[in-house]
């Protein structure tokens, strides 16, 4: 397997582009296109095991899966299998934490984050409570500890007010302006429809980026494939090429972007993982 550029994130050699699971979980912000019970349909058990091999095939050397327990037994017999990426999770939060846990650690994961919707649903509706519990949890579980949010201000404030964390998972556009107060669509089956990314977003969330010193995962570099609305699917690979060069201009060397892939229709995996080895030479 030849890797693609890497850096050192969390003290281990990790890709600079690392793969998400959206697309896995049939998490769609682009239903006019692709609907998330498609996403689902195609996404058997089967077919993200093979998709797993794809993307280690490709050079990519971590991943950032959803904790649900079929992902946690598909992810088993990836490692049965020979498979050798490394994990941060994000934790499934339909599971209380404390018993989610355990779980996650079976697999010896790279880093585990607390996850960015609920992180940012405890700040806007007060219960630092039961947000500074988890962070306990996890702080204590022995591996490295993250935390996730689609707010710039959330990440100024843990930076302020010490909130320990080893790394920040950090969405690129702010998902929660008409969202705030709203618990995750784990909870409330709310899907993404009518969440439209503001294309501004993303420049507020590069200074952050570059102003705190951890490290980062950027996700939604491609606002959950709405860059490429309007644009014919010939032109998505240049559409992809241009966000990918400027995710990297703006983040720091130590790094990382995470994107997610949907292979029905295009082997979107070894096309970015090409896309990154132009741009990062």
């Amino acid at each position: 397997m030849n890797l693609l550029p890497t850096t050192t994130f969390l003290g281990k050699t990790v890709t600079r582009m690392i793969v998400g699971d959206n697309p896995q979980t049939g998490h769609s912000y682009i239903v006019d296109r692709i609907t998330g019970d498609e996403m689902k349909a195609f996404y058997t058990p089967e077919k993200i095991l093979e998709t797993l091999f794809v993307i280690q095939d490709a050079g990519y050397n971590t991943i950032m899966p959803l904790s649900t327990p079929q992902n946690l037994e598909i992810l088993k017999k990836f490692r049965k299998e020979g498979g050798k990426l490394n994990i941060i999770f994000q934790p499934y939060t339909a599971i209380p934490l404390e018993e989610m846990l355990p779980m996650m650690l079976e697999l010896e994961p790279l880093g585990i984050y607390h996850q960015g919707t609920k992180t940012d649903f405890y700040n806007e509706t007060g219960d630092m409570k039961t947000f500074f519990s988890n962070l306990e949890l996890l702080k204590n579980s022995g591996v490295k500890f993250g935390i996730g949010t689609h707010v710039p201000e959330t990440v100024l404030r843990a930076e302020r007010e010490n909130w320990g964390a080893d790394f920040y998972t950090f969405c690129m556009y702010n998902a929660r302006r008409n969202r705030r107060g709203e618990d995750s669509g784990f909870i409330t089956g709310k899907t993404k429809a009518g969440l439209i990314f503001n294309a501004n977003d993303r420049f507020e969330s590069y200074k952050v980026v570059q102003q705190v010193k951890k490290p980062f995962i950027a996700y939604k570099i491609f606002a959950g494939g709405q860059i490429f609305s309007g644009h014919d699917p010939s032109e998505y690979p240049k559409v992809a090429e241009a966000f990918i060069k400027e995710t990297y201009e703006n983040i720091k060397p130590g790094d990382v972007a995470c994107v997610g892939v949907f292979q029905r229709d295009s082997d979107q995996a070894r096309g970015n993982a090409e896309i990154v080895r132009r741009v990062l030479g």
